[in-house]
């Protein structure tokens, strides 16, 4: 039963040490877009390696036996940050004249799904950020709505839409307040 085995939660602040995990996780939990190029892992991984050179790079990742399980990773975003200038209306300035913490990307194993492993990777990611606000954009298709939901029964509430890269699928931009 996977909800019983026990979870260590791993923070990190360099990229390089487990970068290969992340692109071994990713790999999995993508697998049915990988053949889609923004989902491809080079992509992603060409996004990781710009996203862990970025300042505030903060990255959890959740161990079971050992083994990477699920991840979350983030890095902050200032004001005039491109984050914000892709994000369509213009958020609000409560949300971007102060850094955000910017939740880049994550996933669980299939296996690990639905047993709380997610949020407690989301939560272990906001607990050392000293950001008001955390912000993320979400596939409004993915798992049919139900990842788009899923973010929004955490607190976060819709506030624009973006496209970062013309490969990109158009994403909800979500935020929340961290505390």
């Amino acid at each position: 039963m996977t909800a019983a085995r026990i979870i260590e939660l791993r923070t990190f602040t360099v990229l390089e040490p487990v970068r290969g995990e992340l692109l071994d996780v990713y790999a999995e939990v993508r697998a049915p877009l990988l053949h889609m190029p923004n989902y491809a892992v080079t992509a992603f991984g060409e996004r990781l390696d710009r996203h862990g050179s970025e300042s505030g790079f903060v990255a959890v990742l959740a161990y079971a036996d050992g083994h990477p399980v699920g991840f979350a990773y983030g890095n902050t975003v200032g004001h005039g940050d491109r984050y914000w200038q892709r994000t369509s209306p213009t958020p609000a300035e409560q949300y971007t004249e102060c850094p955000a913490l910017a939740l880049k990307e994550g996933g669980v194993r299939p296996a690990w799904r639905g047993t709380g492993t997610a949020r407690r990777i989301h939560d272990a990611l906001l607990a050392e950020s000293a950001e008001a606000y955390v912000t993320l954009m979400v596939n409004p298709a993915a798992g049919d709505g139900k990842v788009h939901e899923l973010y929004r029964s955490w607190g976060y509430e819709d506030i624009g839409q973006s496209q970062p890269s013309p490969a990109s699928p158009v994403l909800t931009v979500m935020i929340r307040p961290i505390r």
